[in-house]
């Protein structure tokens, strides 16, 4: 793993706060696929938790087509940069609550989850366990972060570890489950790509409560979108730190410029270890 320090001065200037304010001043705001997992297992890049319930064929027959189709629709506004972001916002609302209908429409069943959280094909990397017991030691919270459509299986995963911590809050797509173990709602929130930021936890008041006076972050992200998971927060010193996967030489540039830290490499989180416990 290649380490960049990017901005040393920001990074030494976390530091010094967190070591004068304490750990009782900070949450850490993670992205959870290909962030705290691994961006690829046994050579293959990690799937999404969609695509492998797709791949599986856990889903109804037709389910692929309509989410392509969904896909097809929606995609090309998602990433037009000319469209205003609140139009943007209402479409991805859309997009979500068409495919999280479909999903339900579909069979999707808490068997399904458990059965893709089984398979292996999602690792975390080496370290998260040692991470995630520092986190719960110091009462840091740690606030999960994804737009995946199936965030139920994210706690599955935390679970299967034997990590699901009473200080980790999972800010994902739920669904409501009946006794058969078929989903038949959305639970709270619809997580989307132009809301994933932390405006939406002030709507999600015993979250919003655990965080609002913790104004050191650390946030982690594996793309330079996944900044914009602290926009909306009153923070006095952010840190970020963002895992260069993929693409090391197209995308290195534009990593350094955006993110004070850059681990380069599908590697461990040793450093971010090793940043809490000289903190510490």
């Amino acid at each position: 793993m290649k380490i960049i320090i990017a901005n040393p001065e920001n990074f030494e200037k976390f530091k010094t706060h967190i070591k004068q304010d304490g750990f009782q001043s900070l949450h850490v705001l993670s992205d959870f696929d290909r962030t705290i997992t691994y961006g690829a297992v046994d050579g293959l890049k990690t799937p999404s938790i969609i695509s492998m319930l797709r791949d599986g064929h856990h889903l109804s027959e037709g389910y692929a087509q309509k989410a392509h189709e969904l896909f097809d629709k929606y995609h090309p506004i998602e990433v037009d940069e000319n469209i205003p972001t609140s139009e943007k916002k209402r479409l991805m609302q859309e997009w979500w609550e068409a495919h999280n209908k479909l999903l339900i429409d579909s069979g999707l069943s808490k068997a399904d989850l458990k059965d893709i959280v089984e398979n292996g094909h999602i690792k975390f990397r080496e370290g998260v366990a040692e991470f995630l017991d520092f986190l719960l030691n110091k009462n840091i919270p740690l606030i999960i972060f994804s737009a995946s459509g199936c965030g139920d299986a994210i706690q599955l995963y935390f679970e299967k570890m034997g990590k699901n911590y009473p200080n980790i809050i999972y800010v994902t797509n739920k669904f409501n489950w009946n006794d058969d173990g078929k989903a038949v709602s959305m639970k709270g929130l619809i997580i989307h790509s132009m809301n994933k930021d932390e405006t939406v936890l002030k709507n999600i008041p015993e979250v919003y409560k655990l965080i609002k006076d913790r104004k050191n972050v650390l946030l982690l992200g594996d793309s330079t979108g996944d900044l914009g998971m602290v926009e909306g927060f009153d923070y006095d010193n952010l840190l970020t730190i963002g895992f260069l996967n993929f693409n090391y030489n197209q995308s290195r540039t534009d990593y350094e410029k955006k993110f004070d830290i850059v681990l380069e490499g599908d590697e461990d989180i040793s450093f971010i270890n090793d940043l809490l416990k000289d903190i510490a």
